[in-house]
């Protein structure tokens, strides 16, 4: 017996440069807690010994993340539309799958924020009626994220119904 086409992976991946967008979120994340462990640091003289291991395991950690994270998320963030559902697939450490069929759409929304911009990416927001929430697609080249909303306006307006 044949697996049943909504279990497999969604084909598209997000656009390479998503890694650098994960990555320089990740940097402001860490530069942000460095700066409050330098603040401690400061303020504590008497606990130095301390804040320096706890430190060493902040830069650890921090590395790491910085290390792994966003290249671990490019493997795992997919994408598909089809004439029936679109598929993701994201995450990094939680992962999570969905599949929204087209005729429960809503709405299809784009949306770039100022970091995005920079790096030249933009997402999609996919609403259903679902009480799951709006399937999300972000990291997509600009000009991918404009022919999914191109092509899921027009399959959803040739779909009867009330997306309920």
């Amino acid at each position: 017996m044949s697996t049943p086409s909504a279990l497999r992976d969604p084909a598209n991946l997000v656009s390479p440069r998503a890694i650098w967008y994960w990555t320089t979120r990740a940097l402001i994340f860490w530069l942000a807690a460095a700066a409050v462990f330098v603040l401690c640091w400061l303020g504590n003289p008497h606990a130095r010994t301390q804040l320096a291991v706890a430190g060493a395991i902040l830069l650890a950690v921090a590395l790491l993340h910085l290390g792994v994270m966003p290249r671990w998320r490019f493997r795992v963030h997919r994408w598909e539309a089809t004439e029936t559902a679109v598929y993701t697939r994201s995450g990094w450490f939680n992962q999570q799958r969905r599949i929204a069929p087209l005729s429960r759409i809503q709405t299809v929304d784009t949306d770039r924020g100022p970091l995005e911009q920079l790096f030249r990416l933009a997402n999609v927001t996919v609403t259903t009626a679902s009480a799951a929430g709006p399937v999300r697609i972000r990291g997509l080249d600009p000009a991918d994220a404009d022919r999914l909303v191109a092509e899921l306006t027009r399959i959803t307006a040739e779909t009867s119904g009330d997306a309920t």
